[in-house]
């Protein structure tokens, strides 16, 4: 049979159903090892390699699962993507990446326009769009599964991987107090975006504890441009911050590069927290200490679990990621 073996043919020399020959063939944990034996030998008796068109005829799915976003951060999306493809690939899916506006109906209406024209089986939907209102309503109307990656709980997605980025960024806040810091600023995010929300609540609760409250703070836009503005107003502060939290890695690099401009010596004279934990923080110099965001593994989990939904529809879940902070050398005792 070699060359015209079909999967109803491996299904029938098995002796099971063609929705378990396919999971088999997608790597799906739902099979046991007695008959994913069974299968895998007939596929070798027989000679089977299914084609992603035969696939998706047998089973009436496109093996596509798709990446919603608007994250400008290169960074992080590339972490997120690659995370995705090792799982999809593997499991004999392809990834189509989609960036989307936010802030308005729009973006609902973009997304489903993306989902009916490339014919995805699920998205993995990025925050901030994970957090558009009515988002996760109109991908479960649209029978699309859909997995969320967000700060905070969203609703209606098949399934939610939540990273605390609240108490994340408490923790930054009591690493500079035990550092002996008090004056202690803070360069926000777009607070409109959950996450920018989070980690400046989780700072600056974490410093009221202390008896503590920010010596400054300066919104940016998570980019470097808006991170060297914002540090330039905080380094001309009288009396300046001994030390200064930045909502991301980029603007973290923009206050170690105007503090250089200024002749402030990082972190002897000011240190200098991220957050990310990204690859920009090992190529700084001195190295930055950041909050790590295990993307790479948080995309892999988060993609196990929209295929094992898409396969076998499973329930709503929801999901932890575990943040820690990495101490570097751009964070140091507090001057004087």
């Amino acid at each position: 049979m070699g060359k015209g073996a079909t999967i109803h043919d491996v299904a029938d020399a098995a002796g099971v159903s063609i929705r378990t020959v396919s999971r088999v063939l997608n790597r799906s944990t739902k099979v046991n090892a007695e008959t994913r034996e069974r299968i895998e030998a007939a596929i070798a008796r027989l000679g089977f390699s299914p084609s992603a068109r035969a696939r998706g005829l047998a089973t009436g799915r496109s093996y596509l699962i798709g990446i919603i976003h608007n994250d400008r951060n290169a960074l992080v999306l590339d972490t997120i993507q690659r995370g995705v493809v090792e799982e999809a690939t593997a499991r004999g899916y392809e990834l189509v990446i989609h960036p989307t506006p936010t802030g308005d109906d729009g973006s609902v209406a973009d997304a489903l326009d993306f989902v009916r024209r490339s014919r995805v089986d699920g998205v993995v939907v990025m925050p901030p769009v994970s957090g558009v209102e009515g988002i996760g309503a109109a991908l479960l109307a649209a029978g699309v599964p859909a997995v969320a990656l967000s700060s905070t709980p969203v609703q209606h997605f098949a399934a939610t991987l939540i990273s605390d980025e609240r108490g994340a960024a408490a923790d930054v806040a009591r690493h500079l107090i035990a550092l002996g810091h008090r004056r202690i600023a803070m360069i926000n995010g777009p607070l409109a975006v959950a996450s920018a929300a989070q980690r400046r609540a989780g700072f600056i609760a974490a410093l009221s504890d202390a008896g503590l409250s920010l010596a400054g703070e300066a919104e940016g836009d998570y980019d470097f441009e808006s991170g060297n503005a914002a540090a330039e107003r905080l380094l001309a502060l009288d009396p300046r911050p001994t030390a200064i939290f930045a909502a991301n890695d980029i603007m973290a690099a923009s206050v170690v590069k105007a503090a250089a401009s200024r002749g402030v010596a990082v972190p002897d004279q000011l240190s200098v927290v991220g957050f990310d934990g990204s690859m920009l923080a090992r190529m700084l110099t001195p190295s930055l200490t950041s909050v790590y965001r295990p993307l790479g593994d948080m995309a892999q989990l988060a993609t196990r679990c929209l295929l094992d939904i898409v396969e076998d529809a499973e329930e709503t879940v929801e999901l932890k990621a575990d943040l820690r902070l990495i101490e570097g050398g751009s964070s140091g005792p507090a001057a004087g």
